[in-house]
């Protein structure tokens, strides 16, 4: 299972995806799903497992465009995008 996070700034969003490539969490830059509402349009997608970390970079360097962090799950053969 993975988690993204969603970001209404393009700049930030990708600044965030360098931070978690940079301490060696593999990411992907994905389109943001519509479910996630309104954002620059592309997230960063990571596993769960690196969900900790990821909250505590935001803490120490803040992002005044962050979303929030939306769980992905697959609901026969759809997917489904919650805020958590």
């Amino acid at each position: 299972m993975y988690l993204i996070a969603v970001f209404s700034s393009r700049n930030e969003t990708l600044y965030f995806a360098n931070m978690l490539r940079e301490n060696k969490i593999f990411m992907s830059i994905i389109n943001t799903p519509k479910e996630a509402g309104q954002a620059c349009g592309i997230s960063v997608k990571f596993y769960q497992q690196y969900f900790e970390l990821a909250k505590q970079f935001l803490l120490n360097k803040p992002f005044r465009s962050f979303v929030g962090f939306f769980k992905i799950n697959y609901i026969n053969g759809r997917e489904i995008c919650v805020k958590i």
